[in-house]
């Protein structure tokens, strides 16, 4: 997802915080059968299907009117940080994983019943993610990560005879495309510049690194961290993977062309690659992300919140619960392919058959995230940073985090 800078947050989070302490109750809360109209906002191609999921909804719901409001993921944390000032929320919206945990710090989302709603129905990297200080303030709707994308007919030339399962493996084979398959580059990673971090992620995780520990310190510069850091700069370091910063780069183009082999890439990609390349359908897979100490990828995706100051609390919750209960996310599947955060719904369908699904779902399993801050984004821009200067041959891998760690150290709560 994309993200505000981090200077245009630190401005836009102290104005919220100054203008208002934002929260309570915000009145008595109109009962869900009460004729009443909810007011949502819902972020890119979501915010666009949803409109369809709402006249369905309001079809067997006469008494509620859905205000559906599409929102750019370039200005939803702007437009959110601009509405809570105002004490103008939606009744409910959709929240990115990165700034959840900013908005519940201020005050200005609505616990989740975790009584009606139950955290074993859900994935839970996904749960977490709806997560802040102990508490859940977003119901998991779709959930993303990140797996690898490979070229079978290049990984033949090269003498590739399986998927990479380690990241040494990952590396010989780049090598082996370079050299044997005459590929411009063995693996697209991303070079530096925003949301860095996401590329780094499986890498990361994989070492058994983290950016924020399990007692909520920055831990970004531990062994492991720096362990996965180098592996990511030997990339660049032999020239496996391009330094370049090109914006709005494309990966599925140098795909289908064969210049990039293999690459990390999200879920949406695969129905890309299926409508704007057919020549090369048949001639790529998706594999779990190699292992260092052990497989593990990236968890994103969105949830869906209640404003604290809705007066609607009972009618949105009875619309959250349509959207993310199995059903409601089965069918959001069919209608966006966005995968589902709820378990159950990978039980049935091409969810529960396709051999390549069945990929991302056993990475969901293990994926992991970073725990919820207000800050959050200040804090992986540090790491943003890091990376870049590690990729560009301006620092080592250690001196890179070190660096990243005092930065963050002031930035964690």
């Amino acid at each position: 997802m994309h993200r505000a800078t981090p200077a245009a947050i630190a401005l836009t989070v102290a104005s919220a915080l100054t203008l208002t302490a934002c929260g309570g109750s915000g009145g008595a809360d109109v009962d869900a059968d009460a004729e009443q109209t909810l007011t949502v906002w819902a972020m890119g191609t979501e915010g666009e299907k949803l409109a369809e999921v709402a006249d369905v909804y309001e079809k067997s719901h006469p008494n509620i009117t859905l205000k559906v409001t599409p929102v750019g993921w370039d200005v939803a944390h702007q437009k959110l940080v601009a509405a809570a000032a105002a004490g103008k929320l939606p009744d409910v919206m959709q929240m990115g994983g990165t700034y959840l945990g900013e908005f519940a710090d201020m005050g200005v989302l609505e616990p989740v019943d975790t009584r009606t709603v139950k955290k074993d129905d859900y994935f839970p990297a996904a749960w977490e993610q709806a997560s802040y200080d102990g508490e859940t303030y977003g119901v998991p709707w779709y959930v993303d990560t990140r797996v690898l994308f490979y070229r079978t007919d290049l990984a033949r030339e090269a003498g590739v005879a399986k998927p990479p399962a380690t990241m040494d493996e990952l590396l010989k084979a780049a090598q082996a495309h370079q050299d044997r398959a005459k590929t411009k580059w063995g693996l697209s990673i991303q070079p530096g510049g925003l949301d860095t971090v996401q590329s780094f992620y499986p890498f990361l995780y994989s070492a058994g690194g983290e950016i924020i520990d399990a007692d909520g310190k920055g831990a970004v510069n531990s062994p492991e961290a720096v362990e996965a850091l180098e592996t990511y700069g030997e990339f660049f370091a032999k020239g496996l993977s391009e330094k370049a910063v090109r914006p709005g780069y494309d990966v599925t183009k140098d795909f289908n062309t064969g210049d990039v082999p293999m690459f990390f890439g999200g879920p949406w990609i695969m129905s890309l690659l299926d409508e704007n390349y057919p020549d090369i359908k048949g001639k790529w897979a998706v594999a779990p992300v190699p292992a260092d100490k052990e497989s593990v990828s990236m968890a994103g995706g969105s949830s869906l919140a209640v404003s604290a100051d809705s007066e609607h609390k009972a009618a949105a919750k009875e619309f959250i619960s349509f959207l993310t209960d199995a059903k409601g996310q089965s069918d959001w599947y069919e209608r966006t392919r966005d995968l589902p955060a709820n378990q159950q719904a990978w039980e049935s369908g091409e969810l529960a058959t396709d051999p390549k699904l069945k990929v991302w779902r056993e990475q969901m399993e293990t994926a992991r995230t970073t725990p919820s801050q207000p800050r959050l984004t200040e804090i992986t821009s540090k790491v943003d940073s890091a990376i870049e200067s590690v990729t560009q041959g301006k620092a080592d891998a250690k001196a890179a985090l070190d660096k990243a760690q005092a930065e963050i150290e002031g930035l964690v709560e």
